[in-house]
């Protein structure tokens, strides 16, 4: 591929490592992909530290962006124009971005957005459908203040469209995950790296929260157990920080209950650390079966989804709105949100049916691999440069000053009042 991003030097406003959130995992991997594809850019962070934070983040740092605090928001966008930025590349999530508590929402993007005096090229990770009219004047006030908006399914895109009224059609570049080789015996390889040879592996891995529906996929190895007594449920991942400041360990607490309860202590295992990509792909490739039995249907984006799809699991999950667009024909079996019964409808269809197990692995990794590193950090960067070149046009010309520049975005209508919400937002 032509390096058609050489020079370019790219600010990534987003969480960065080592805070323990999918967005900072995300940009990391996005970077390191950016960088594969094109060893001439350089890249910085913009990190938003939440309150009581100090991450030491190396390097990478061009700013610290205080979460909470709409100035440091402005006094980033002045830092990445010090550091000659040519595009600030935006990971946006709710709640990353200021503060959500259930009663105020409050999103200081808009602000940033403002006094930015260069393309934003700004990835929505969440887009929900039928918003409130306060969240739809949030989304509309970034894809204002942005160059470009980037989702990562066309559901997502068409609900940009259609229930949020913007018309200019945003880019689909889907959710990365690693490159995973198949090959004859890899489950078995893995399986015995992990310890976990002998075992049929049913997995879940990402951040813990009552969102994800553990629940339910316990209760469905209960009822899986006799017919299937090698049978171990593997739920990997640490407790989702946001729920430990506000809740404590009581979710996973009772998870914990739940499998003394059912006599399911050789059949359940919780791993309680952020994994590593090398453990998560041997997961992964160990797994007979891949479950998300999460209970949101407006989720719109599933980072552990696409890494499931990306090495060839058969997959069970509720249809939440990006599986159902992932694992729709025949790359995964659906089953009723809150219903133990119908994942242990599907554990059995999957695990008493090689011919099954095999087709779905065969049609995920079809679907799964198209969304590499490598070929969605190639789409980034394309599209970044399409952004620069297009910078020449009367909207970013190169020959108008930074001020004028300035000038320009200040007067773009993104109204302060939808910064700071009052009622719950979502």
């Amino acid at each position: 591929m032509e390096q058609a991003g050489q020079h370019l030097r790219v600010a990534l406003f987003s969480s960065w490592m080592p805070r323990r959130c999918g967005i900072a995992t995300f940009t990391k991997d996005l970077r390191d992909a950016l960088v594969a594809a094109d060893p001439a850019i350089t890249t910085g962070v913009l990190a938003i530290d939440e309150p009581g934070s100090q991450r030491d983040y190396g390097s990478a740092l061009i700013a610290r962006v205080r979460q909470y605090e709409a100035a440091s928001y402005r006094e980033a966008a002045a830092r990445a124009h010090r550091w000659r930025a040519d595009l600030v590349n935006v990971q946006h999530e709710f709640g990353l971005y200021g503060t959500d508590d259930g009663v105020t929402y409050a999103d200081h993007l808009a602000c940033f957005l403002q006094d930015l005096r260069v393309p934003a090229m700004t990835t929505l990770h969440t887009v929900l459908p039928r918003p409130t009219i306060q969240m739809r004047e949030i989304v509309r006030a970034i894809a204002r203040g942005s160059a470009t908006v980037v989702v990562m399914s066309t559901t997502a895109r068409r609900l940009l469209r259609d229930d949020y009224g913007i018309d200019e059609p945003a880019t689909v570049i889907p959710h990365g995950a690693p490159s995973i080789t198949r090959a004859p015996g890899a489950r078995a390889v893995a399986k015995v790296r992990l310890g976990l040879g002998g075992r049929t592996v049913v997995s879940t891995f990402g951040l813990v929260d009552p969102r994800k529906g553990l629940e339910y996929a316990i209760d469905a190895i209960a009822a899986v157990v006799r017919e299937h007594p090698d049978i171990l449920y593997v739920v990997a991942g640490q407790t989702h920080p946001e729920l430990i400041r506000r809740e404590g360990e009581a979710y996973r607490a009772g998870l914990v209950r739940r499998v003394a309860e059912r006599g399911l202590e050789d059949h359940v295992r919780f791993v309680d650390e952020y994994l590593a990509l090398d453990r998560i792909v041997d997961l992964l490739r160990a797994s007979d079966a891949y479950v998300t039995p999460y209970l949101d249907p407006n989720q719109i984006t599933s980072g552990t989804l696409a890494y499931a799809m990306a090495a060839g699991c058969a997959t069970i999950s509720t249809p939440y709105l990006h599986a159902t667009e992932a694992l729709s024909d025949g790359r995964g079996l659906f089953v009723d949100f809150r219903s133990s019964e119908q994942i242990a409808a599907a554990l059995r269809a999957i695990l008493g049916a090689p011919a099954v197990q095999h087709a779905l692995e065969e049609r995920a990794y079809a679907y799964g691999s198209q969304a590499a590193w490598p070929r969605v950090g190639a789409q980034v960067l394309v599209r970044m440069s399409a952004l620069l070149g297009r910078a020449a046009g009367p909207d970013w010309s190169t020959g108008r000053s930074a001020e004028q520049r300035s000038a320009d975005l200040r007067r773009r209508p993104v109204a302060s009042e939808v910064m700071v919400l009052g009622g719950a937002s979502r």
